[in-house]
């Protein structure tokens, strides 16, 4: 499936400007996390007039935190942006300036909003359900550490979501979506059973039509074993109804094949298109994509593919990068891309956010892919 790299630029950009006219026709449903992210950068060295040098790497600041064993350490903190966060909102937020018919139901305070959430308000219909966690992002140049506080999420269960958004109204957001988003299965404690009610109930209530499911388990290293293996069942069941897509970084990609008893590769970001297909046909779902920092690959029934995205390695934003590539690659897959301009449209959407630290519009990300730049 794939083919030169200029070519499917061409016809990633040529496809993306001809959906501007109708993409806002496409309704996409997702939840239910939502937090209140502080990006952090952590003082190294501290100069009078007020400039420091941040800590760069997490090597560093690994090292840093070793040295102290037995000790004491203090470490400054410097805040450089307050946004929103979490996988359903950043990927949400995404996905309306790309010009989707957006409704997100999710922990984004109760019973009003936080502030942080106004301007994504104002591009999507919200229903919040509960109050935000909170993300403390220690960002450096070759990845970020994530501290969340996030005891409100507790409050997301089955019962909370009917009683705030109405049965029949969530029924009729679901039946009508081209999209539906499931995102943090790891930070929301009853998540699988929130699926469990979904295969039961909503399934069997909604009309014949295909439509696609994404899903981000969202680093599952926290959970069990078990408990990820039996998650990772419940969602071939979706596939009555739905094309299911499974959204992974390296690691969780890992995670899963170690989980799944799963052969493990001696370079694995090199076959990452091979650990697609391993991890899809194992659980039984239509699409598992892996997008590592530098490329993605993803397995679907018609084949396999493979993207080199257009890497930096000095990004002005690092935090919701992944979230960034899974809008695109949605973005291709309901607007009826193939699987490689899918992952062209996710790297891109994600290499535009890093350089940019904003989410792109749909024209602006077309003419972005038009021009993709090599990675560095």
């Amino acid at each position: 499936m794939n083919r030169p790299r200029g070519e499917t630029c061409e016809s990633t950009s040529r496809k993306l400007f001809a959906a501007s006219k109708h993409v806002s026709a496409a309704r996409a449903v997702l939840g239910f996390d939502g937090f209140v992210d502080e990006i952090i950068g952590v003082v190294d060295k501290r100069y009078a007039d007020g400039r420091f040098d941040p800590v760069r790497t997490i090597a560093s600041m690994g090292d840093k935190i070793r040295a102290a064993a037995g000790e004491s350490s203090n470490y400054e903190l410097v805040i450089k942006q307050r946004k929103l966060g979490g996988n359903g909102p950043i990927l949400a937020n995404a996905l309306a300036c790309l010009g989707l018919h957006v409704t997100y139901i999710g922990s984004l305070g109760y019973p009003e909003p936080h502030p942080v959430f106004r301007d994504f308000a104002s591009k999507a219909r919200v229903i919040s359900i509960a109050e935000p966690g909170h993300t403390d992002a220690l960002e450096f140049d070759d990845g970020k550490i994530m501290l969340g506080k996030n005891e409100s999420l507790n409050e997301i269960h089955w019962e909370t979501i009917l009683s705030r958004v109405g049965r029949d109204e969530l029924l009729g957001l679901i039946d009508g979506a081209s999209l539906v988003g499931m995102m943090n299965w790891t930070m929301i404690p009853r998540m699988s059973q929130i699926w469990e009610r979904m295969v039961e109930e909503v399934l069997p209530s909604i009309g014949q039509g295909r439509r696609t499911l994404f899903v981000d388990l969202a680093d599952p290293e926290k959970r069990s074993p078990e408990e990820l293996h039996a998650a990772l069942g419940l969602l071939g069941r979706f596939e009555e109804r739905f094309d299911v897509t499974l959204g992974l970084n390296l690691k969780e990609a890992l995670e899963i094949m170690a989980v799944l008893s799963l052969p493990s590769r001696s370079d694995p970001e090199a076959a990452i298109a091979e650990e697609a297909e391993a991890i899809r046909q194992a659980i039984g779902v239509g699409c598992v994509v892996i997008h590592p920092r530098r490329a993605a690959a993803a397995a679907a029934k018609d084949g396999v593919a493979h993207f080199a995205g257009p890497f930096v390695e000095q990004p002005k934003i690092s935090t919701g990068a992944g979230d960034h590539f899974n809008a695109g690659f949605c973005l291709g897959r309901i607007l009826g891309l193939d699987l490689t301009e899918s992952l062209c449209a996710g790297v891109s959407t994600s290499g535009y956010y890093v350089r940019t630290a904003q989410s792109p519009s749909l024209t602006a990300l077309a003419e972005f892919v038009a021009d993709l730049p090599p990675a560095e």
